[in-house]
């Protein structure tokens, strides 16, 4: 069954509900219904077949839905993209996946357009009252072209930490299984609201903000680009009900003044994904907001959801839950072997929210890959009640002088003092001991410490090897689309 079958169904029982938000422009599921119709006739119009490759580079804007069903209607594959792309990255994405036409905002046409025409694409600009009268002219494809569960609905690009980004295929069974999850383990209904801040061309916001909101006939409201003042302004506002955010955006919220006359009592679940939840973060949102976060955990490679604190089960603060139904984890050495209680090793995940494969990167699939099990390079730890807990990312893992000095335990330290806004902690070259403990500090407004003080801080709590020699203070710590820290952009200071 199509993934666009989210929005049909629900649009024919609830087609005067509103399904999207932005500011005063609220969206009808009749009104997204027809949209997607007509870019359906669009894109048959530039004769995209089932099968054929899409580029939606749009921020999270009314037009991203009714263009991403739209696509999924027509039985086309949706290559999301980051807007913020430049020329080079744009061609890079759209011949690597072979998409034949690309949808992308008129603030960011230049860069699109230069992509587009180097990479022999059809690019379709789409700029508010143009893109209406554009549609307008099509003939509206109501019908939805079915496709088989394992085939490709949407290539999400990883990051590309190591080399290129590889297209992880995600199948229309991979998505509507993570968004049955999803709309379960957050109790949505129709009457939720959901704030749509994490970015739509990213799996955590696409699965569990817009599939899950439109598969349940509730309504998502945007904010195309994240900031603390106007997120308080939304969720008061429309007195958002389910709030999902990475561990930036909440770190944000708790230290921004306008969260002191923000009424957030509509808050029913918050929920945490894309990065490790520091402890003392948690713990400062929901003082605050008295409202709990649920953390999980997934990649783009999972659909993305894999692992969740259930609402029905314990929480365990710094814990990314236990598997979710239908899905098994464990955790592994070099060899598959799985280790024991309590000792680190890397997650593997077997089950139907694991994608096909890396787009036309058969080695690269084999590497993660192994008898039916997904390695993520994720390190983790579990307890006697089958919770797992982050400890870092394989590649993150500094080791100094032989010792073995995991990032994470060191940042959870560093948020714990009063005056750390963020931290990362990244290993720095060293001749005598391979890798030295480096530590990037962002300061809270107002506060100050210096560089040997907090070394102490740390020092007194973790063992020898692991507090960080070099401390630097930056004013902002560079970051991806959905707000992770991008450590591999740290720069050390000479």
């Amino acid at each position: 069954m199509s993934l666009a079958r989210l929005l049909t169904d629900t649009a024919s029982q609830h087609g005067e509900r509103t399904a999207v938000k932005l500011d005063d422009v609220e969206l009808t599921y009749q009104a997204l219904d027809q949209g997607s119709q007509l870019v359906a006739g669009l894109l048959a119009s530039h004769g995209v077949q089932p099968g054929d490759r899409v580029g939606i580079m749009l921020p999270n804007v009314p037009y991203f839905p009714a263009v991403y069903y739209g696509v999924l209607r027509a039985g086309a594959v949706v290559v999301p993209m980051n807007p913020l792309l430049k020329g080079r990255e744009v061609q890079f994405h759209l011949e690597d996946s072979g998409a034949k036409v690309l949808f992308a905002w008129h603030d960011f046409a230049q860069d699109a357009g230069k992509g587009a025409e180097a990479a022999g694409a059809q690019l379709v600009s789409v700029a508010p009252g143009e893109f209406e009268k554009l549609l307008g002219e099509q003939e509206a494809r109501p019908d939805v072209v079915e496709r088989d569960d394992e085939d490709t609905a949407v290539i999400l690009y990883t990051s590309g930490t190591t080399g290129t980004p590889k297209g992880a295929e995600l199948t229309h069974r991979n998505l509507r299984r993570n968004v049955e999850v999803a709309t379960a383990l957050f109790d949505m209904s129709r009457d939720d609201i959901v704030f749509g801040g994490l970015p739509f061309f990213h799996s955590f916001g696409q699965t569990c903000a817009l599939n899950a909101t439109i598969s349940r006939g509730a309504t998502i409201t945007l904010l195309p680009r994240f900031e603390p003042e106007k997120a308080f302004e939304v969720i008061q506002r429309d007195k958002v009900t389910i709030l999902e955010g990475v561990p930036t955006m909440y770190s944000a919220l708790i230290n921004h003044p306008a969260g002191d006359t923000c009424d957030a009592s509509s808050l029913r679940v918050c929920v945490s994904g894309g990065s490790a939840l520091p402890g003392e973060v948690l713990r400062g949102f929901e003082e605050k907001f008295d409202a709990a976060i649920l953390e999980g955990y997934g990649l783009s490679e999972t659909s993305p959801v894999a692992s969740f604190n259930h609402p029905d089960r314990e929480r365990k603060v710094g814990s990314i839950g236990t598997p979710i139904e239908g899905v098994e984890m464990k955790v592994v050495d070099d060899d598959g072997n799985e280790v024991a209680q309590g000792e680190v090793g890397e997650i593997a995940i077997k089950g139907h929210n694991v994608m096909k494969g890396y787009w036309q990167r058969d080695d690269a699939t084999r590497k993660v890959m192994r008898d039916g099990w997904f390695h993520t390079g994720d390190m983790a730890t579990t307890d006697e009640d089958g919770y797992f807990f982050i400890v870092d990312r394989k590649k993150d893992l500094i080791i100094r002088g032989g010792y073995n000095v995991y990032p994470r335990e060191i940042e959870e330290v560093l948020y714990e003092h009063p005056a750390v806004a963020e931290a990362a902690v990244v290993g720095v070259a060293h001749d005598e001991l391979g890798e030295e403990v480096g530590a990037a500090v962002t300061l809270k407004e107002g506060e100050s410490v210096d560089e040997d003080t907090l070394r102490d801080y740390i020092k007194e709590q973790v063992a020898a090897y692991k507090y960080p020699r070099r401390i630097w203070f930056v004013d902002e710590l560079p970051k991806g689309p959905t707000g992770k820290i991008l450590k591999r952009e740290i720069e050390t200071p000479s």
